[in-house]
C-alpha cells in the first residue's frame, strides 16, 4: 500500500500491481480496496497492465478533509493518475463510473474510458429518486445514523424491495457497510442529477472525446441497462456492450477479458 496527497491535502491510499500501461479502477458506493470486486479484477488485469486500485476519500486507509465534493473526488483521482504518470486507461463501476466520467469531462487525461452500469435513471422503468434524496442522506449523516443511511440508499437509491433491505442487517458485511455509510452523500452528489427519470441533457459530456466502452449486464434491471445504452449513444466516441449473464455485481472473470481487449 502507498499513499498520494490530493490537492486539498487529503491522503489517498492506493495499491499498484502488475506491469504495462497504467489502468486505474474506480469503486462504486460503499466499496474500498479491502471490500471490492475490483481487487480480483486488478489481479486478473495485472498480467498486462500496471493496475491502480485506491480507497476513495473517507474509506479504508484514505483520509478525509471536509467538505467532500465531486470536485475533491476528481482531484483525488487526478492525484492517482499523476502518480501513474501521464494519460491512463480508466475504468469505473456504478457510481465510480459516474466519477470517472466526471473526471474526464473536467480534463483528466485518459487514453481509454470504460464504464460499467452507472446508476442513472433516464426513463420510467423504475421510480426516480425522491426530490429530497440528497438532503435526506445529509440529514442522516449529520445525526450519525449510518445504519439508516445504508437502508435509505438501498431502498430509494438502489431500488431494492423493502423485505430485502430489512434482511441486510443479518449479512456478514453489514458492519463494513455501516463503517463507510457516511460517504454515501459523495456518491449521491455524482449521480443524483441523472436519476430523475428524464433523458440525459442534449449535448451533455460532449467534451469526453476518448474512446469509451459503456457496459451493462444481461441480467441487470431494465432501467440501468437502458441508461447504459442511452449513455453510449450520447457520448461522442462510445460503444455499448452487454455482458451476458452478468448483473450489477459483475464477475471479474467475465469483465477482465473485455477490458483487456479494449485497453490494449
Amino acid at each position: 500500500m502507498s499513499k498520494v496527497t490530493s490537492a486539498d491535502g487529503t491522503s489517498i491510499a492506493y495499491t499498484r500491481a502488475g506491469q504495462g500501461p497504467a489502468v486505474i479502477l474506480v469503486d462504486g458506493a460503499l466499496s474500498f480496496r479491502a471490500q471490492s470486486i475490483n481487487t480480483d479484477l486488478a489481479t486478473a488485469l495485472a498480467g498486462h497492465f500496471t493496475v491502480y486500485t485506491y480507497d476513495r476519500r473517507g474509506r479504508g486507509e484514505s483520509g478525509e478533509t471536509p467538505p467532500s465534493t465531486p470536485e475533491r473526488e476528481i482531484e483525488d483521482l487526478a492525484a492517482i493518475a499523476a502518480e501513474a504518470g501521464g494519460p491512463v486507461r480508466l475504468y469505473g463501476t456504478s457510481s465510480g463510473a459516474a466519477l470517472a466520467l466526471a473526471a474526464v469531462e473536467n480534463g483528466l487525461p485518459v487514453e481509454r474510458l470504460a464504464l460499467y452500469e452507472p446508476p442513472f435513471i433516464v426513463d420510467d422503468t423504475r421510480p426516480a429518486i425522491p426530490a429530497d434524496y440528497l438532503a435526506r442522506l445529509d440529514e442522516l449523516a449529520a445525526a450519525g445514523r449510518r445504519a439508516d443511511m445504508v437502508r435509505y440508499f438501498m431502498r430509494r437509491g438502489v431500488g431494492l424491495p423493502a423485505p430485502v433491505v430489512a434482511m441486510m442487517r443479518f449479512m456478514p458485511a453489514w458492519s463494513t457497510l455501516k463503517a463507510v455509510a457516511h460517504t454515501l452523500p459523495y456518491d449521491a452528489a455524482l449521480v443524483a442529477p441523472y436519476e430523475r427519470g428524464v433523458p440525459y441533457p442534449e449535448g451533455h459530456w460532449s467534451s469526453v472525446k476518448a474512446p469509451t466502452l459503456v457496459m451493462d449486464g444481461g441480467k441487470s434491471q431494465p432501467w440501468i441497462r437502458n441508461a447504459a445504452r442511452s449513455l453510449a449513444g450520447l457520448l461522442p466516441n462510445a460503444e455499448h456492450r452487454t455482458l451476458e449473464g452478468q448483473t450489477h455485481i459483475v464477475k471479474p472473470a467475465a469483465l477482465a477479458p473485455v477490458l483487456e481487449g479494449f485497453f490494449r
